[in-house]
C-alpha cells in the first residue's frame, strides 16, 4: 500500500446511498481491524453535523460546508492513523449536491482528485427502506435517485468499486476483510480468535 499525500497508509471508504448500512459496516470492519492490532480511525458521516439544510432541501452552501469537512476530517485522521475508515467518501456528498443542483466545474475536479486518495471503494447495495432516524430522509425515491447519481458518478470517474452483494448481507464484513487484510501488516497474533 502506498502512502498517501495526507500521510496514512490505507483510506478505505464505504459508498452509496443514505440508509443502507454504511456506518454499522464502519464500525464492524473498525472493530476487526483493531482485533488486529491495527491503529486505525473513522470518519464519521459529517452531514449530521451541518448547520445548513441538508437531504431533499440541500443547497450548494451545505454541500460544499459538507465536501470540506469531510476532507479535512479524512486529512485530520490520516495524520494521526495507518488506517482511514469513511463512511462514505467526497463522492457520495457530490451526489447529493448534483442531485439537487447540478455538476460544479471546480468541484468536479476536486472530487476527481480527491476520490484517487482512498484505497478500496466498497459501494453498498440497497437492501431496503430507509429508517427514520431524526435526520435521514425517509423517501424511497429520494434514496434510489442518490444511488443512481452515485453509480453514474462511479461511471463518469472510471472507478471499479468493490460490489457488495445484496444477497450476501450476513457474510459483508468478511467479504471485505478478504480484500482488506492481505494488503496489511499485522503486527501480532490477533487478541481474539476469529469466529
Amino acid at each position: 500500500m502506498h502512502r498517501h499525500l495526507q500521510g496514512g497508509l490505507v483510506k478505505i471508504a464505504f459508498i452509496g446511498t443514505h440508509g443502507i448500512g454504511k456506518t454499522t459496516l464502519c464500525f464492524e470492519l473498525a472493530a476487526e481491524l483493531k482485533k488486529r492490532d491495527q491503529s486505525v480511525d473513522m470518519v464519521k458521516e459529517v452531514a449530521r453535523s451541518c448547520p445548513l439544510p441538508i437531504n431533499q432541501e440541500t443547497t450548494l452552501s451545505a454541500q460544499t460546508w459538507i465536501l470540506h469537512t469531510q476532507i479535512a476530517n479524512e486529512i485530520a485522521a490520516a495524520e494521526a492513523y495507518e488506517i482511514v475508515i469513511c463512511d462514505r467518501s467526497v463522492m457520495d456528498n457530490y451526489a447529493y449536491l448534483i442531485h439537487r443542483l447540478q455538476p460544479i466545474g471546480h468541484l468536479d475536479e476536486l472530487i476527481r482528485g480527491w476520490i484517487a486518495t482512498y484505497d478500496h471503494l466498497f459501494k453498498v447495495p440497497i437492501i431496503g427502506r430507509p429508517t427514520y432516524d431524526g435526520t435521514r430522509d425517509t423517501n424511497k425515491e429520494f434514496q434510489w435517485g442518490i444511488d443512481e447519481e452515485v453509480e453514474r458518478l462511479v461511471a463518469r470517474f472510471g472507478l471499479v468499486p468493490h460490489r457488495l452483494d445484496p444477497t450476501r448481507r450476513g457474510h459483508w464484513m468478511a467479504d471485505i476483510l478478504k480484500i482488506v487484510v492481505p494488503g496489511l501488516v499485522i503486527r501480532q497474533e490477533s487478541l481474539f480468535p476469529e469466529d
